[in-house]
């Protein structure tokens, strides 16, 4: 967190907190929702000042419910997620890279949806991987034999419990995929996709 975020929460500490305005899409782009998008529920306009960006990505944090917010002086800005807190991307430095800037040093566990989304693990970080990015993914997915083909993939997503295991291999680690439904990913992880106030 930012020193001078650390010292306007210490000079405002009852500042009321935002819900709303604020949300992070499933491709990693933050963006603003005014009264009108709320209202519609529109995803609002992307936020594209790397200024703003960094800010933001710097003060992103969690509260105790789950609630992801952006910590912006002394307010607390809650984030509307329409997938999971952090999105990752491929990155050919480092593997996989999150919508923060942030490398992804290591991966300790996978799911795939029913869709065929890949989320992952890092430390205790969930990131969707950004679906754009899926093609580059595809040849990490093996089964016993070598590099899963669609044919078994269509099979695993169809049947994952009965189908041929598939495992992501990242560096020198071969992960067991999980099966996960869509609807339940953040129930799971334990986050919230549409915060809202504490009831008074």
């Amino acid at each position: 967190m930012d020193e001078i975020v650390k010292q306007a929460m210490a000079k405002w500490p009852n500042v009321p907190h935002c819900f709303g305005w604020l949300a992070l899409d499933a491709r990693g782009n933050w963006r603003m929702r005014d009264e009108r998008s709320q209202a519609l529920q529109l995803s609002g306009d992307r936020i594209a000042n790397p200024a703003l960006l960094g800010f933001i990505n710097r003060n992103y944090q969690c509260d105790a419910q789950g609630r992801w917010y952006f910590q912006n002086g002394p307010q607390r800005v809650y984030v509307n997620l329409e997938a999971t807190p952090f999105i990752a991307r491929t990155d050919p430095s480092h593997g996989f890279i999150l919508h923060t800037g942030e490398p992804v040093a290591t991966i300790d566990a996978a799911w795939l949806t029913e869709t065929g989304q890949l989320l992952l693990k890092c430390g205790e970080k969930i990131a969707l991987v950004d679906d754009r990015d899926m093609a580059q993914c595809l040849p990490l997915l093996h089964t016993a034999d070598g590099i899963a083909d669609d044919e078994d993939l269509l099979a695993w997503l169809q049947q994952p419990a009965v189908a041929a295991p598939i495992t992501l291999v990242h560096g020198d680690k071969r992960l067991p995929v999980q099966a996960i439904t869509r609807d339940t990913v953040a129930s799971y992880f334990g986050y919230t996709t549409s915060p809202q106030p504490d009831a008074a």
